[in-house]
């Protein structure tokens, strides 16, 4: 009995020491991946990917231009290149980056290439970056496999990522932070009215 204590004893510090050289926030940090999507006003697509299984965080942002450290009134008024756009931080042992795609789709309106819903201009378009071939080919692939709508009228583009600039504080987590406004403008922005029309989701 005290061989088998004593055993026990051994175990524990053994793992207690293992997980002094090997931290479990490192090991995560290992394994958690970025996926960059674009798809109108960040507020809401915030909304959307924050309740997905598997994603960690999801921040909002600008990316697909040139200027370093822009301000959401410069990418509003267009002399950026950028658009708005979301950062999925997520678990890929949980989520793939194929199972993301397939949850912006549905969350877009595929047919608008002049913006997303009632915000109209190039910071709002609808836009999937790629960090590498297989994200791309990805991308492809999911293309090919919207069924439920016509592919020749999508408008949605892909990019190669190069650089994402966190948006201003008061973006981020809008849609909790101020749930009346932000549902008034949901509302009235025809968002989840357009959705149905697109994909017949009931």
């Amino acid at each position: 009995m005290k061989l088998k204590k004593i055993k026990i004893v051994k175990i524990i510090i053994f793992l207690l020491i293992l997980s002094k050289i090997f931290p479990l926030a490192a090991v995560s940090k290992d394994i958690e991946k970025n996926a960059y999507f674009a798809g109108g006003c960040f507020w809401c697509m915030e909304e959307v990917f924050e309740k997905v299984n598997g994603v960690i965080d999801v921040v909002s942002g600008y990316s697909g231009g040139k200027k370093s450290n822009p301000t959401y009134e410069e990418v509003t008024k267009g002399k950026t290149g950028h658009i708005e756009v979301i950062k999925i931080s997520y678990n890929p042992g949980i989520i793939s980056f194929k199972d993301l795609l397939n949850i912006f789709w549905i969350n877009i309106d595929p047919y608008d290439g002049y913006g997303q819903f009632c915000d109209k201009g190039n910071s709002y378009i609808s836009a999937i970056f790629y960090q590498n071939d297989n994200e791309k080919n990805l991308i492809k692939d999911s293309l090919n496999n919207l069924k439920q709508i016509d592919v020749k009228k999508i408008k949605t583009k892909y990019f190669k990522f190069e650089e994402f600039y966190l948006a201003e504080e008061y973006h981020q987590n809008y849609y909790k932070k101020n749930p009346f406004r932000y549902n008034v403008y949901k509302i009235n922005c025809g968002r989840d009215a357009r959705l149905q029309e697109v994909w017949k989701i009931k």
